[in-house]
């Protein structure tokens, strides 16, 4: 029995390393051509929570308590039918592994919107953007620690 118990306890650690998230989706798909990858660094956010407030829909709001808390940002924006189809099986898998949660599904025409969310009822850890078109897709990943009021007071300002 207790040899039934290690092996298991090693399959389940060998299956969570294998699990997909936003840096290695990004470095799978970024330098393929038609791929255009941006990759955004916690310094750089660090340095644009000190911005002022950004001004949306007329009404001041103040962004920098949620930018401050991002760890980093990958996107890949790409033209090509055949990985699209491949990034988006990778966007799948990630979101299924990391037990991410449909926030927001919009479908219009030949376009899906996906948006998933993965934290507690105290903090949000990580957004995921998923756009997919006919010939076209783009996938961004936030990553860090967000505490919810912060992001659901932005939220509700710039309605």
């Amino acid at each position: 029995m207790k040899y039934f118990a290690t092996f298991a306890a090693m399959l389940l650690l060998s299956i969570s390393a294998f699990a997909q998230d936003g840096k290695s989706i990004y470095n799978k798909y970024a330098g393929h051509k038609k791929v255009e990858a941006v990759y955004i660094s916690s310094a750089m956010f660090r340095i644009m929570g000190k911005l002022p407030e950004l001004e949306i829909n007329d009404k001041d709001v103040n962004l920098a308590p949620v930018v401050k808390s991002l760890n980093g940002m990958y996107l890949i924006e790409c033209e090509n039918r055949e990985l699209c189809a491949k990034l988006k099986a990778d966007v799948e898998k990630m979101v299924s592994a990391g037990k991410y949660e449909l926030m927001m599904e919009i479908r219009e025409e030949d376009e899906t919107v996906r948006i998933y969310t993965i934290g507690t009822e105290e903090e949000i850890r990580g957004f995921v953007f998923f756009v997919m078109e006919d010939d076209e897709c783009t996938f961004i990943n936030f990553d860090g620690c967000i505490p919810r009021e912060s992001f659901e007071k932005a939220l509700s300002k710039a309605r």
